[in-house]
């Protein structure tokens, strides 16, 4: 069939991470696992945080709604993914597609922002103890995670609409698992300058701005650490930033990793199968990254599983029994 122009699509197809049969049970299985494991995950650390008065901190606030984006990051193109497999089907509807692309930049802007703005609390817990509970009150708190939210919106929103003045060809196969900009932009007949300027920008705003605000506070944060005197007030400042470093390192080296791989490759299913590391292998370990190195978290994790109170259900002990068995 010869490629044209056709502005009333209904419906894109994915080519997935492999159109090999026989692999297709692997991939099914290997990313319910990874989802579910996720959602668990991310799950405990929501209770934990919710249930122990002792975590009602900025900090513990910030990582109780970064648990929460990632559950919805994953969750906007997973289960999809997941259907498609079991009813042999690669279909997405054109309205769906631009849903599932409005909430996945929506939620990675937002994951993005809130790692930004957990820099910012540790600079000030650390540079500024002192004034700490002044500074990051609960209406300063609430009122930055209203700033990233309304600015996560206009970003996705902003591409998504752009989405929607394209005109798309009759060859509707996305080579990925999910509906990603790039290769929306990419399968587009009409002329898509406009939408790789915004594309472009948009990914330099969203994901060098951030970048820069975290590298500033860790830098006024080593110089506040080389200057203390004792060595265990050094190592409490810097256990308290491991978590968070390495939850921005694997973040930020994966999403790096796939732009630089799928640039040196010039092949799409390669993209996709790098792009595997952000969208779900992430969101999958940082409830792990900040569980194990997180002495606050355990016992708020132990504290659930002891609690004989009736509002504790079965399906809730046992899953943060099996959690904590994994962290010992």
């Amino acid at each position: 069939m010869e490629p044209g122009n056709d502005t009333r699509i209904s419906e894109f197809l994915f080519l997935g991470l492999s159109e090999e049969p026989k692999l297709q049970p692997l991939i099914f299985g290997l990313f319910l696992s990874m989802y579910l494991i996720t959602v668990l995950g991310n799950v405990l650390i929501i209770l934990a945080v919710s249930s122990d008065s002792h975590l009602y901190t900025p900090m513990y606030f910030f990582l109780s709604n970064l648990s929460l984006v990632d559950i919805c990051f994953t969750s906007t193109t997973i289960p999809k993914m997941l259907v498609n497999i079991q009813t042999q089907s690669k279909v997405i509807t054109y309205e769906g597609c631009i849903t599932q692309l409005y909430f996945f930049l929506f939620f990675g802007a937002f994951d993005d922002f809130l790692l930004t703005l957990m820099a910012y609390d540790r600079f000030v817990a650390i540079c500024h103890p002192l004034h700490y509970t002044v500074i990051m009150n609960p209406q300063l708190c609430g009122l930055l995670l209203l700033v990233c939210w309304i600015m996560s919106v206009l970003y996705s929103l902003l591409q998504s609409l752009m989405v929607l003045r394209l005109s798309f060809c009759t060859d509707l196969e996305i080579p990925h698992f999910f509906c990603e900009l790039n290769q929306m932009i990419k399968l587009a007949c009409s002329d898509a300058f406009l939408n790789n300027m915004v594309m472009y920008s948009g990914v330099g705003l969203m994901g060098v701005g951030p970048l820069i605000g975290i590298l500033y506070s860790y830098s006024k944060i080593i110089s506040c650490i080389r200057g203390m005197s004792s060595a265990q007030g050094k190592y409490k400042a810097f256990s308290t930033c491991a978590s968070h470093l390495s939850v921005v390192s694997l973040f930020y080296c994966t999403g790096l990793g796939v732009y630089l791989s799928s640039a040196a490759t010039h092949s799409s299913q390669s993209s996709a199968v790098a792009s595997v590391m952000y969208t779900v292998v992430t969101p999958m370990l940082n409830p792990f990254i900040y569980s194990l190195r997180n002495k606050d978290i355990q016992v708020s994790l132990k504290k659930l599983v002891n609690d004989d109170g009736d509002d504790i259900s079965l399906t809730r002990i046992i899953t943060s029994n099996v959690i904590i068995k994994a962290f010992d």
